[in-house]
């Protein structure tokens, strides 16, 4: 088999050691291999790196294993070409699995050019990316509680819920802060109501009386207090993501012209693939990495399962909930998309397809440095041309027992 690489070196990364393996031209004109294991300290990683200069190793890979493989590429990255590899493109021998095999595997896979390195964004997108998907967990922590404050009220009674749209409205909110304090006349906190919430007063009044006790206004301000704090936390993380996100300013105004993606949508685009689509060769690579596209699952002419892989869930929530925003707009490619799409495939692999063109025209405006261009809601009845289109119409309504008779309208 072929040599690519002539000094490379494979690791295999545990919680608090790690082995290395490095590949070199031995006596004879054959290949050598020297393995040492290491600290996963921050001194053990620093001789790591000065073991391998010594022996003037070019490219390290290293398979992504949990979070331990953080420290190690952070410090290798800037005097190294550094791999991170996919754990599903190496699987070794069965039956041999210790450290030592599996770095001596990893530098025998890259020397002979087997595999390649994933995606690992440069230092400002990490920093970004860290800190939208902390923003996006605050989002679900928050939720749950609101949800487990809701489902709470129902154990004391308090049904409005049923009457509200919202759990925690100013109106709502002011009316648990009553009940908290010991107000219980459903009267008096129903008079709470703000704005168009007060037609609802009398409803208010039916729901608002329960049994709400000591024990319920404890449990309910604990509540109130995670959702607050979750709420403060997320400013401050917001703040600090329009820091970051102000040298990519102009691509995120870019990307907010597309329907159903909005600012905040923008910025977990920008922080899970960066501006530079250099890394993705086509719109479809970026789209197969992001688990975007049907998964290729075919054998002996037989087609199998076709769902998408796993890709990056940050992104592809984030590209789901775009999709559903953009299936509501009006006179859209992408709503006219959604449309032809649901009525035959399902709604969820209607969303799927439509992500999946989004992402493909952020691909193409983030490379070509273009703006967003709609291509209209009648863009696949043009395409195919009004003749072959109304043949297709014609031919199902024969099929369905219909004497069709077509005229050009004047």
């Amino acid at each position: 088999m072929d040599m690519v690489i002539e000094r490379c070196a494979g690791l295999d990364i545990g919680k608090t050691s790690f082995t290395v393996c490095v590949r070199e031209p031995g006596a004879g004109g054959r290949r050598r291999g020297e393995v040492r294991t290491f600290s996963a300290m921050t001194n053990g990683i620093l001789d790591c790196r000065q073991w391998l200069t010594e022996h003037e190793v070019s490219v390290v890979g290293m398979e992504a294993t949990g979070v331990y493989w953080k420290p190690v590429y952070y410090l290798l990255e800037d005097q190294f070409e550094c791999w991170l590899l996919n754990a599903r493109h190496m699987h070794n021998v069965p039956g041999r699995k210790t450290d030592v095999s599996d770095a001596a595997w990893i530098a025998r896979l890259l020397e002979h050019g087997l595999v390649r390195p994933s995606f690992v964004p440069p230092p400002p997108i990490r920093r970004l990316r860290d800190l939208t998907r902390y923003r996006a967990s605050l989002v679900h922590e928050r939720t749950r509680e609101v949800q487990r404050l809701e489902k709470f009220l129902e154990d004391a009674g308090i049904k409005i819920t049923s009457v509200t749209s919202e759990t925690l409205s100013k109106s709502t909110r002011a009316m648990l802060e009553a009940l908290i304090a010991g107000v219980r006349d459903p009267h008096a906190l129903a008079e709470l109501a703000r704005g168009r919430m007060r037609a609802k007063i009398p409803q208010l009044r039916h729901a608002l009386d329960g049994r709400f006790t000591a024990h319920h206004a404890l449990l309910c301000r604990a509540m109130l207090d995670r959702i607050d704090h979750a709420d403060t936390t997320m400013d401050t993380i917001s703040a600090q993501i329009d820091v970051e996100i102000e040298p990519f300013r102009h691509q995120i105004e870019r990307l907010i012209t597309i329907p159903g993606i909005s600012t905040r949508i923008a910025e977990i685009v920008i922080a899970e693939i960066g501006p530079d689509m250099s890394r993705f060769a086509t719109a479809d690579h970026l789209a197969s990495w992001a688990g975007m596209c049907p998964g290729n699952n075919e054998s002996a002419g037989k087609h199998y399962s076709g769902r998408t892989r796993k890709g990056d869930s940050w992104l592809r929530a984030a590209l789901g909930e775009a999709a559903m925003a953009a299936s509501r707009t009006k006179h859209t490619y992408l709503a006219a998309r959604y449309r032809r799409l649901v009525t035959r495939r399902g709604k969820k692999r209607a969303l799927v397809a439509v992500g999946h063109s989004i992402l493909t025209a952020i691909w193409h405006m983030l490379t070509h440095n273009t703006d967003y261009h709609d291509l209209g809601p009648d863009h696949c009845t043009n395409r195919i041309g009004r003749t072959r289109q109304a043949q297709r119409l014609t031919t199902q309504l024969t099929r369905l027992g219909y004497r069709v008779t077509v005229e050009e309208a004047a």
